[in-house]
């Protein structure tokens, strides 16, 4: 009996020998098996095997699990690169690192500093990841709207050349810290007293250090195909890339006319300019309340748009400019307008204006309405949902070659208001309601549009497609179960179907967790480089 035991204890031992061999033996940090990759090129999936060291994809082909320190078995699900998302607003990113919405839905990289909104000095900003790890990759363009305010506040005047002088530098120092471009947000404040040639000027300051032109351009509603022609125009004359922010017409009167704006893009591709757009997958959009309100009426200021309203005849300008607008646009009221965030009263939280000045007013005729609105301005302004848009264009848009999915969000507190669903769901909204259940696009191209096509619009050169040498940006999901679970009524709520997501070769996200690694990274700009 004790032979026997004996024997058996030597056997153990023994069996225990190839598995610490292997370990101590493996020549990967980690190896993917059993996956069908989409390697984001736009080409039909192929099985295969990834094997990654030192935060890099070193080898693609068939492994044995012994090659890898760590194995993850993909299990027949789709390995394809990690997601770009080219749209977002996470300046306040450092406060919430994880960026956990992004994470769960597979996006691995974020270029912030949209819609002309950006840190100022993108050195510092981007810097700050030596001190505070992220979950994510983060680029910055630099902001219009925040160079403009550095160097005349909010006013609605043309620089003297001194300051376009002045601004033109801030954004050659930007470029030469990092920055991927120059970003305009000419529907607000101050962007939108800017003329064509301020911009074009500050433009051609980008252009010379390799930069794109990304814009929210001055009217996406009844003007929409004049402001696509100013974007375009501005590239050409600055002789760089131009993409066009959340991509829609956001105007009942034009739906069902995206076939003249995506032609707008399609003829200047024809003639040689590099054009592309992006677009979140929802017919609705998410900005400001003080957007919704005339440029004029809120110039220099809240506090001096306070000024203006405290007059009665000027109020009653606004109100009428206001309603002018929703005429124009062939919306009855402002039932279309939902409120994400108010800190005021976050009681309005998810409520819609007409049903909020019932709420507040006991009646809710379109007058009392536009009175709510311009108090609601007065109180500190809101954050707003606005249903203006129609899943017909959504659809038109997605299927064009030269459009990329973007979120237009920020990090998300879990809990925090109600928020536009898109910052928990957007990508995985389009892998499971428009490649899925749609079939509007397929499931290879969908992939192609959230990874190379991004990173070769941007210059990200090591990442958006799944290669030997490329940065190990990663994300493994079920194309059978991916989908969004956000809604406008209860947005708070994770993608589901994501089962790893990898960034620079660490697992930060696996078995429905955040595994608590921080491998994102700063990514700079070719001026960068250039210095």
């Amino acid at each position: 009996m004790r032979k026997t035991t004996l024997l058996l204890l030597v056997s153990l031992l023994l069996s225990c020998v190839p598995m610490a061999t292997a370990q101590t033996d493996a020549r990967f940090d980690l190896v993917i098996i059993n996956g069908r990759i989409v390697d984001g090129s736009g080409n039909p999936w192929f099985r295969g095997s990834i094997a990654i060291k030192d935060g890099k994809i070193v080898e693609i082909g068939r492994f044995e699990p012994s090659a890898g320190k760590k194995v993850i078995d993909a299990k027949n699900q789709i390995v394809a690169p990690g997601f770009i998302d080219v749209h977002a607003h996470t300046e306040d990113i450092y406060s919430n690192p994880k960026a956990e919405n992004f994470i769960r839905m597979g996006v691995t990289t974020l270029v912030t500093g949209n819609c002309g909104g950006s840190a100022l000095d993108i050195g510092e900003f981007l810097g700050t990841i030596n001190r505070t790890p992220l979950a994510v990759n983060i680029s910055s363009l630099i902001g219009h709207n925040t160079v403009r305010t550095k160097v005349l506040g909010l006013e609605n005047r043309t620089p003297t050349p001194a300051e376009q002088q002045q601004m033109n530098e801030l954004v050659e120092k930007a470029m030469k810290d990092g920055a991927v471009g120059f970003a305009t947000g000419l529907i607000y404040l101050p962007g939108t007293f800017s003329k064509t040639e301020e911009v074009v000027e500050l433009a051609k300051s980008s252009s010379k250090y390799g930069g794109i032109y990304a814009s929210h351009i001055r009217d996406e509603a009844n003007e929409v195909e004049k402001a696509i022609s100013e974007a375009i125009n501005i590239g050409e004359q600055a002789n760089m890339p131009v993409e066009i922010s959340h991509f829609k017409i956001a105007s009942g009167a034009l739906w069902g006319q995206t076939a003249r704006t995506i032609g707008l893009v399609e003829a200047a591709r024809k003639r040689g300019v590099s054009v592309t757009v992006d677009q979140y997958a929802y017919p609705a959009s998410s900005t400001s309340l003080d957007s919704r309100l005339p440029s004029w009426a809120i110039a220099g200021g809240r506090e001096e748009g306070k000024k203006r309203m405290a007059d009665p005849a000027t109020r009653k300008k606004i109100a009428a400019d206001v309603k002018e607008d929703l005429k124009k646009k062939k919306f009855k009221d402002l039932s279309y307008a939902f409120v994400a965030s108010y800190r005021t009263n976050p009681e309005y939280n998810g409520k819609n204006i007409k049903e909020i000045t019932k709420l507040a007013k006991g009646k809710d005729h379109l007058d009392s309405q536009i009175e709510q609105f311009i108090e609601m301005y007065e109180k500190g302004g809101a954050q707003m949902v606005y249903q203006a848009m129609n899943e017909t264009d959504v659809q038109a848009i997605m299927r064009q070659p030269f459009t990329m999915i973007a979120s237009d969000s920020g990090v998300r507190a879990f809990g925090s208001g109600v928020p536009h669903p898109r910052g928990y769901g957007n990508n995985a909204r389009v892998l499971g309601r428009y490649v899925r259940e749609l079939k509007i696009i397929t499931l290879e191209d969908a992939i192609r549009k959230m990874t190379s096509l991004p990173a070769q619009t941007f210059g990200f050169t090591d990442r958006g497609l799944l290669r030997e040498g490329m940065a190990a940006d990663i994300v493994i999901f079920d194309e059978n179960t991916v989908g969004d679970k956000a809604t406008f009524v209860q947005p708070h709520q994770y993608a589901v179907g994501f089962s790893s997501v990898i960034v620079n070769g660490q697992v930060v996200f696996e078995s429905e967790q955040m595994t608590g690694k921080m491998s994102g990274r700063a990514l700079f700009g070719p001026g960068k480089t250039r210095n």
